[in-house]
């Protein structure tokens, strides 16, 4: 019998309409648009306004477009996973939300936090439902809404971040394509260097963590980024390696938006070429578990059948990983607006 494997068949994202500009961060924090561009690589990034309006509206818009465009029913999603660190709610899952709005109603859902791999997590977690044959179509969601965990008197955080997402459908093939290897990591000496301190149950929120500014992201660069490139450098040079890999038998290499510098040097250390890595940070900034399905939605009609993908990721924890795809489909070109309302 041919091996199951779990490939992606659609992919969907979304992002606000508003657009934060590093100019009108200008007139926020003490910084120029071309020390952030300097820096970063980011020009802008969206962010989502209005009442009650949670990461959940992200994954909505994102899987409501995925249905659509795989001619895919609700009823017939049997598993919904969805990577956030902003959930609407400390209860119930932003998972359970989405499905509920969206109509699926025959399928368990929950919520993966990894930070900025979560994507990454639960697409292999995914992958290992669609191979065991218990599940046919499953959808995987990455969407933050971290524009409600910034603080925007700190220039450190708040010209990194925006808000947005995208999601994924996955189904059982016996072809050699879809999900291949992957490869993933957690380090608990992260949790000094990026956090959010309070909100949770060893710190739970009082008039004193509000007053503190305890609800935002915090973030020590210098570690972060020493330990960001090393951990995808190593996981890409690795799955590459054991899966007899080389350069120019990648199609594309898709690294987590986080920091552009950060982007060009794993480049450099896998002696990836830079025209081949998918990079949309200078538009979105650091969407956390959004940036990864944003990407392969915005090159989507790039991608070719048997395409080999890398994907890679890093995160607070420390998280970090790698996933090696086979591309499952030719894709003619589309449409990748974005913005909108649900």
């Amino acid at each position: 019998m041919s091996k199951i494997r779990a490939a992606i068949t659609g992919v969907q994202g979304w992002v606000p309409e508003y657009v934060l500009t590093n100019q009108e961060l200008e007139n926020l924090v003490d910084t120029t648009s071309e020390w952030i561009t300097s820096r970063t690589g980011i020009h802008e990034r969206r962010i989502l306004k209005g009442e009650g309006q949670g990461t959940s509206i992200i994954g909505i818009n994102a899987v409501k477009g995925l249905l659509a465009k795989t001619n895919t029913l609700p009823e017939e999603i049997d598993l919904l996973i969805c990577a956030t660190v902003t959930a609407d709610m400390p209860f119930p899952d932003t998972a359970n939300i989405i499905a509920d709005a969206v109509g699926i109603k025959n399928a368990f859902c929950y919520d993966i936090n990894a930070a900025c791999s979560g994507f990454l997590y639960a697409l292999t977690t995914a992958s290992k439902f669609v191979e065991s044959g218990s599940h046919k179509k499953v959808i995987v969601v990455g969407a933050d809404k971290m524009s409600s965990i910034i603080d925007y008197t700190d220039r450190t955080t708040c010209i990194i971040f925006g808000d947005g997402g995208g999601a994924v459908l996955l189904e059982p093939t016996e072809e050699e394509v879809g999900v291949m290897d992957s490869l993933h990591h957690s380090d608990g000496i992260g949790q000094h260097y990026l956090y959010q301190k309070a909100g949770g149950s060893r710190h739970p929120a009082t008039i004193d963590t509000v007053v503190n500014r305890e609800h935002f992201v915090y973030q020590n660069g210098k570690p972060v980024f020493k330990a960001a490139v090393s951990g995808m450098s190593d996981v890409v040079l690795r799955i590459m390696e054991r899966n007899k890999l080389v350069a120019d038998d990648i199609a594309w290499l898709v690294p987590h938006q986080a920091n552009r510098r950060i982007i060009e040097t794993v480049s450099d250390m896998a002696k990836f070429p830079m025209e081949r890595v998918m990079i949309n940070i200078q538009k979105y900034g650091n969407t956390t578990a959004g940036t990864l399905p944003l990407c392969l939605w915005e090159w989507e009609s790039q991608l070719k059948k048997g395409d080999n993908i890398i994907l890679t990721a890093f995160g607070g924890g420390f998280t970090w990983g790698a996933i090696y795809i086979k591309w499952a489909y030719d894709t003619p070109p589309t449409d990748s607006s974005v913005g909108g309302n649900i």
